[in-house]
């Protein structure tokens, strides 16, 4: 069938007329729709009590007169303080060496499948966390009211070598052994932990390669532990820094020390030597904190894809992605308009 010149076909069949070839239709512009992120006005507000507050709480410590803050630079670089400073780093250093190793020890023995090594390790980690520090460090120091010499030589049977208890128990060794052993106690529970956390695995992979149990720990098994020992072995020694100040009790003349005996010569500086106290432990707690950051980012090479930023790059960051948001959010404000039809 033939339609004529002009006409159309509909999909029925049936012709239709041809739309005339001078004719446009016209069609309204769609406007442009733009996401409006979601408002959270909760949150500044929150920001802004938060800043008043500290704004606040900043002034108020500047201004006070009670503490004294001429004092406290007085004192802040005195020798005296410096010398206990010193003496709180030596203590912090050797036990938290010594607590690692012990921690290291006593893990490994809680793991071991020797029923007495097993149970000796449970039996130190449950006597040392029961015991409060100040408890273990004063007993050191009267020990030799207990022993008053130590020998080596065969059980019930004639001493090889003999000690004077009270020349090898100095100040400095009853601090180090004292915070050592509680320390060894917390360390091993963190160091077990890790290994656990550790796939099984692996094990099974060190052990299908035919390598010692001793190379598979300290090439396979503590590389991949360290990174949730860390963490939390940091904290520890975080808290070991602070329970330095225990041993004043026992004669030794730390940083906590220094300031007390200063406070007694002088009570009317006692408010500002505990604020050079507390600096002191913040420098330090800081310092411990920023090489436990790179530490972990160390070790999470083989397992982030992308590295966290430093520090300092945060602090750069910051104000630009600030900015960048708030940019975002108020041209986002006005971006809404009525389009009008073409």
């Amino acid at each position: 069938m033939s339609e004529p010149p002009g006409a159309a076909v509909s999909l029925a069949g049936t012709p239709q007329a041809a739309t005339p070839a001078t004719s446009v239709t016209s069609v309204t512009p769609v406007a442009a729709e733009r996401v409006q992120p979601l408002r959270h006005p909760g949150r500044w507000i929150a920001t802004a009590v938060v800043l008043v507050l500290l704004a606040q709480f900043v002034h108020g410590l500047a201004t006070n007169p009670f503490y004294q803050w001429g004092r406290f630079g007085y004192w802040f670089l005195r020798p005296t303080i410096l010398d206990g400073l010193l003496v709180t780093l030596e203590v912090t250093a050797f036990s938290a060496v010594l607590g690692l190793v012990g921690g290291i020890v006593l893990a490994l023995a809680r793991l071991s499948r020797s029923p007495v090594l097993r149970g000796v390790s449970w039996t130190y980690v449950w006597a040392l966390r029961s015991v409060p520090l100040i408890v273990v460090l004063i007993f050191l120091y009267n020990f030799s009211a207990l022993y008053q010499t130590l020998s080596i030589g065969v059980p019930f049977g004639p001493a090889f070598f003999r000690f004077d208890e009270s020349r090898l128990a100095t100040d400095m060794t009853v601090a180090v052994v004292g915070l050592s052993l509680n320390e060894a106690a917390y360390a091993a529970e963190v160091v077990r932990g890790g290994i656990l956390s550790v796939d099984q695995g692996q094990h099974e992979a060190a052990a299908a390669l035919g390598l010692p149990r001793l190379h598979q720990f300290r090439r396979i098994i503590l590389p991949q532990a360290l990174r949730s020992v860390i963490p939390n072995y940091v904290n520890q020694l975080i808290g070991l820094v602070k329970a330095t100040s225990l041993v004043f009790y026992v004669s030794l003349l730390d940083l906590f020390g220094s300031a007390q005996t200063l406070g007694s010569t002088y009570p009317g500086d006692i408010v500002p030597l505990l604020l050079v106290v507390t600096v002191w432990y913040l420098i330090l707690t800081s310092v411990v904190s920023v090489l436990q950051f790179y530490v972990e980012r160390y070790y999470a090479r083989g397992t982030a894809r992308t590295l966290p930023p430093t520090p300092l790059q945060r602090l750069r960051a910051g104000p630009a992605a600030v900015r960048a948001r708030f940019r975002a959010e108020t041209d986002t404000a006005g971006s809404r308009r009525p389009t009008a039809s073409a």
